[in-house]
């Protein structure tokens, strides 16, 4: 089985790359539009380039039996750019894989389909939500046109992870860990009593590779993938504080000033965050892993606490690679902007 892995120097891109040379896969082919120094040592091919380059594209895709496309962009990135990633670069990889007779496309979602939901657990089917921002909206097309090459007979899996963590992952939670590591307390907005549920990078190796081996019949669907076991936001994000060993707690803040305050600061761009991020986490957010767990044999093996635990451990074994660099991807540290200044506060 021939495999090829987009969005290979990403977090996702360099966890599944490890999940699949630990298990013997040796036909892959990795691809990225910058190459990781992950890939150093790696026998298997690596092309730089991006998925919008129509010749390289028709070249790497031939014989391919499985595309897993885990190239995205971040919700922080501008609009066009998100466009041109998630939408764009969806489509012509699409087509050229049909070209090419490629056996099974396993897409990358995201939960941002659903927006912000009325009820948890969200299930498959739940109404999609294409009014939130331009991530929300490209994961929503992206998805519209991976059913129609469902439709012209190509076996395209797709997959709506919840937030992952695990080693790599930096961005929003880089905040979390810093303000952990120099011994402060964290805000969250809301009574903390909400629950909410991530999910450990591995767990979503497993599924994707679960996705990969299952016959065409069983995995020519949609699966949400998340956590099975996580308790309220402010008992998970205590576990890091309980971690860093200072005595730390999580201070709750009131939702509605904090809400209010968030959007004008966002509005000015002095802070790295964005409406639907910080409105869904005041609220009860988490998704059915049911039809995973009946149809793919999904196991996820981390609850949140261990998922952010693990996190956090990553990050400070690894800080001096990391320290002093900031930028929008979710493998580097988001800048703290004016939530920064209020670190002295906790």
């Amino acid at each position: 089985m021939k495999i090829l892995l987009t969005g290979a120097s990403g977090v996702l891109g360099q966890n599944m790359a490890d999940y699949l040379l630990q298990r013997g896969c040796q036909d892959l082919v990795f691809w990225d539009l910058v190459r990781s120094d992950y890939y150093a040592d790696k026998a298997q091919p690596f092309i730089q380039g991006s998925i919008l380059e129509p010749m390289l594209g028709q070249e790497l895709l031939h014989n391919v039996d499985v595309v897993i496309h885990c190239a995205s962009a971040a919700p922080s990135y501008p609009a066009d750019a998100i466009q041109s990633i998630v939408v764009d670069g969806t489509r012509a990889l699409l087509e050229r894989a049909f070209r090419n007779g490629v056996r099974k496309f396993i897409y990358i979602s995201s939960t941002a389909v659903y927006g912000i939901p009325d009820q948890s657990p969200v299930y498959e089917d739940a109404e999609l939500q294409d009014y939130h921002d331009p991530y929300n909206r490209a994961k929503i097309a992206a998805e519209a046109l991976c059913h129609e090459y469902r439709a012209r007979g190509m076996c395209v899996p797709i997959l709506r992870p919840r937030t992952f963590l695990g080693p790599g992952r930096l961005g929003t939670f880089a905040l979390l860990n810093d303000w952990a590591k120099d011994g402060k307390g964290f805000p969250l907005l809301g009574s903390g009593r909400n629950r909410y549920q991530f999910l450990d990078v591995e767990d979503l190796c497993q599924a994707i590779y679960l996705c990969m081996l299952k016959d065409d019949t069983a995995s020519n669907d949609t699966f949400n993938i998340g956590a099975k076991h996580f308790a309220s936001i402010k008992e998970d994000y205590q576990s890091v504080l309980d971690a860093a060993g200072f005595g730390k707690k999580i201070v709750m803040i009131p939702a509605a000033p904090a809400l209010w305050l968030l959007r004008r600061m966002e509005g000015l761009g002095i802070i790295p965050l964005y409406k639907r991020l910080y409105q869904k986490i005041v609220i009860d957010y988490y998704v059915s892993i049911d039809k995973a767990e009946r149809v793919l044999g999904y196991a996820p093996r981390y609850s949140n606490q261990d998922t952010l635990v693990r996190c956090y451990r990553w990050y400070l074994a690894n800080l001096k690679s990391f320290e002093g660099k900031s930028g929008n991807t979710n493998s580097t540290p988001w800048k703290q902007g004016a939530l920064g200044l209020l670190k002295v506060l906790f």
